[in-house]
């Protein structure tokens, strides 16, 4: 049912007015009604009147006004049609519906502006049979319709039950509906004029209302005044919805509205949006910063993002993020190196006892850069055992360059993202390490350590070596890209430092990149005056003993060194000072005194019982055991061989988890004693008798390597021979089947090795004799060296 039209109909041309309904016994007074065989016609544009139904109607055209006027005067009926057109407005006979309904004016009213309203109330349906008269207006002869109500059955009931259902609901869906309709709807017990007043406030158009009078059969009326009710009552109850819907979407911007207004008040309250203030603090820090032309762009471009999006999308953190990295970075910010060659020299010198080679190297780059003003900074890449200082050396380095210092540790780094950074689109995405740190220290040009370089790891997301080598390349680290920032970044003013134990485990193409510096392991006597420089001094201080004197002397950091720590660094020997440390820290505490100078017998009472021995070296109670040389990452060390011989067909048995290369420097040496067996005095027929055992002691230490074809030889010939090896003697070097010795590798830390241990003489090819002039002559004093070519000469020295 239409809402604004419930009670509201309209005439000709006029605005709508209130529809008022008839009650009960107005229906009865019709019974007696006489109707006119010929009435005056008035034409309705736009509404259809029922029986029972009372309209009041504005009359604005001139043959409307005369015929209302003419009836008025006389019965007061006139038959009212609906014009088939609303459009027309000079209707002819032919534009006006045949079936209408006889009204009776109830009242007309002279309205001031010279207007003419009636209040008319339909009586009869009835249908124009001609037109009798045109002018002054509309007169038709006419046959009266009656509702032939005998056909209301008790059935009938439920038509009028569905009718008022279905009409107050209508009602109820419509909030603007005046309370009142539905208790009409309650009210009116004539089924017949139910009908006509439900169809007259039908929110149907014309023509279907016109239908809906035209029906001779009343229970047809009312089925399709069913079908039509129901139609409207899904109607309203989708407007409804769509209403309701709407209301929702408009409450909650409403809303959104309100507490965005209330934010932003508050945020004035406090000085304005925080999100604007860092946009425009961004701008102000942008402006000032000294970058590159297309970084400079891509800091405008995503800044003028930044403005256009809301700070709720997701999208905004990415943005800010990265804008917030490319103004931290250090673009064309550097710190001026320091070209003192002397005062670098006395730095290194006091950071470092030792280590001439590498002071040399950075004194040369110094120089360089001090004459040319500008170079590519080098890659050097630090190759020694663990507890040298390689790590600590690169601070000491940028201390003397006067350069920021930064390190990047790598060991067991596996994501190329690492390196390279993360796309900033990810969750969680970063730059690359190295940008990172650029970023944290603030300057283009540190000294970066790349820590533990040989112990990147390798998987399925990606290779981190690969992505190294556009940074340690100094042709192509000028314009590194990194996947965050999405540009590319000036490298090649960083000093790179990487550290290595052990240059095999690098990978080739990197390796190439690097310049390569090898650290050896420390002497006894290195060890002394870093113990007395350095270690020392750090214990004190870290066990409170700073301002307490007493003394260790050299002869007691001797015995330390050499009865307590296997190692070229010098970590061990830092524990074992921080365990006197600690006791002598126990003592003062105790007693508030300690003695002045510490003896080797207390450092017994302290540490313990010596844990190495060098009595162990000196063999001579057997033949077949020698002492060869090695060389581990973690810098050099002695090995035994031993070999034995038993009954048997001549079988080589060697054990001692051996690598292969170590296996066949066994089979050379037993083929090329076998081959000049009586030239060393060996029954040949000896080794068709006997089975010969070579065993390298501790068999859960992997072996392998050339350097021990040497004492192998030796080991074999002193069994063979039943000649004791001589004591305090070790031996190092390559073998071939035609009796020559070769050069090996790692001779300054075997050397030491051989010092710690307490070995007194040394044998040597004679082209490792260089490498022997490169160790300071006080590290070696006291050793004996014999450089050899042959392994005939071997044995000669070796064998007693």
């Amino acid at each position: 049912m239409n809402i604004n039209k419930v009670y509201f109909s309209t005439d000709e041309d006029t605005d709508f007015l209130p529809i008022i309904p008839i009650s009960e016994n107005d229906s009865e007074q019709d019974k007696n009604l006489i109707i006119p065989a010929i009435i005056p016609l008035l034409p309705l544009r736009n509404t259809v009147l029922f029986p029972g139904v009372v309209i009041p109607i504005t009359v604005g055209r001139d043959k409307s006004i005369k015929a209302v006027n003419e009836a008025y005067k006389t019965d007061k009926l006139i038959g009212v049609l609906a014009q088939k057109d609303p459009n027309v407005e000079e209707p002819a006979v032919h534009d006006l519906c045949t079936i209408g309904t006889v009204a009776k004016i109830v009242k007309l009213i002279k309205m001031p502006d010279g207007g003419t309203t009636i209040i008319i109330q339909g009586k009869k349906r009835f249908k124009m049979l001609a037109l009798v008269e045109e002018e002054p207006y509309f007169k038709a002869s006419i046959e009266v319709l009656a509702d032939d109500e005998k056909m209301l059955d008790e059935d009938f009931e439920a038509y009028t039950a569905t009718i008022k259902e279905l009409a107050t609901e209508i009602i109820q869906l419509s909030p603007n509906l005046p309370t009142e309709a539905s208790i009409i709807l309650k009210n009116i017990e004539n089924a017949s004029f139910l009908i006509n007043f439900v169809s007259s406030n039908l929110n149907s158009d014309l023509k279907e209302k016109q239908s809906l009078l035209e029906i001779e059969d009343i229970k047809k009326r009312a089925e399709k005044l069913i079908e039509l009710l129901q139609r409207e009552l899904q109607f309203a109850e989708l407007k409804n919805k769509v209403a309701s819907k709407t209301r929702s979407e408009i409450d909650k911007q409403q809303r959104d509205y309100f507490l965005q207004q209330q934010l932003k008040s508050i945020k004035e309250e406090l000085g304005g949006d925080t999100n604007e203030r860092e946009i425009a603090q961004m701008k102000k820090k942008g402006e000032s910063k000294k970058w590159p032309e297309t970084a400079k762009n891509m800091f405008k471009s995503g800044i003028e993002k930044l403005e256009r999006m809301h700070p709720s999308t997701p999208d905004y953190s990415v943005v800010y993020n990265h804008l917030d990295l490319m103004l931290d970075l250090p673009w064309e910010d550097y710190t001026v190196d320091n070209y003192d060659l002397k005062r670098a020299k006395k730095v290194l010198d006091n950071d470092h006892y030792g280590m001439t080679k590498i002071k040399e190297r950075i004194l040369e780059y110094l120089a360089v850069l001090k004459l040319k003003g500008d170079m590519k900074s080098p890659i050097l890449c630090f190759i020694g055992p663990p507890g040298i200082g390689k790590t600590s050396l690169g601070k000491s380095i940028a201390h003397a360059v006067g350069r920021k210092y930064v390190r990047v540790s790598l060991g067991g780094l596996h994501d190329e993202s690492e390196i390279r950074g993360h796309r900033k689109t990810y969750i969680g995405a970063m730059p690359g390490r190295v940008l990172q740190n650029i970023r944290k220290v603030k300057s283009s040009n540190p000294v970066m350590i790349l820590d533990e370089i040989d112990k990147i790891g390798n998987d399925f997301r990606g290779d981190p070596s690969s992505a190294l080598l556009e940074v340690l390349d100094p042709e192509q680290n000028n314009s590194f890209y990194d996947n965050y920032l999405e540009l590319e970044y000036d490298l090649s003013k960083v000093l790179f430092i990487a550290t290595a134990n052990n240059l095999q485990n690098i990978q080739p193409a990197l390796r190439d990149r690097l310049e390569i510096i090898d650290l050896s392991g420390y002497a006894i006597e290195e060890k002394v005056e870093i113990a007395k420089r350095h270690l020392e001094p750090k214990q004190k201080e870290a066990h409170g003993l700073a301002n307490v004197k007493f003394k260790i002397s050299d002869k007691v950091l001797e015995k330390i060194i050499e009865s307590y720590t296997r190692e070229s660094g010098v970590r061990e020997l830092d524990r074992q000072l921080a365990s006197i440390m600690r006791y002598e820290a126990k003592e003062y505490a105790t007693k508030n005194k300690i003695k002045s100078i510490l003896t080797q017998a207390d450092v017994e009472k302290i540490l313990g019982a010596p844990r190495y021995s060098n009595d162990i070296y000196k063999i001579a109670n057997m033949p077949g055991v020698t002492v060869g040389l090695a060389w581990t990452y973690v810098g050099g060390d002695i090995l035994f061989i031993e070999t034995i011989l038993s009954e048997g067909k001549g079988d080589l048995k060697l054990t001692g988890n051996l690598g292969n290369v170590m296996k066949e420097s066994a089979s050379t040496a037993l083929t090329y004693l076998q081959a000049n067996a009586k030239k060393f005095g060996i029954e040949p027929s000896l080794f068709l008798q006997r089975n010969a055992h070579i065993h390298v002691p501790e068999g859960a230490v992997p072996k392998d390597g050339p350097s021990a074809g040497v004492t192998m030889l030796t080991s074999l010939a002193s069994a063979f021979t039943g000649r004791k090896v001589k004591s305090y003697l070790a031996m190092t070097g390559e073998i071939t089947l035609r009796g020559q010795v070769l050069p090996v590798g790692g001779i300054k830390e075997k050397v030491l090795a051989a010092r710690r241990a307490g070995l007194k003489e040394i044998i040597l090819c004679w082209q490792n004799e260089k490498d022997i002039k490169e160790i300071d002559s006080n590290f070696i004093h006291g050793l004996q060296f014999h450089y050899v070519k042959t392994m005939q000469q071997v044995l000669e020295i070796a064998l007693q």
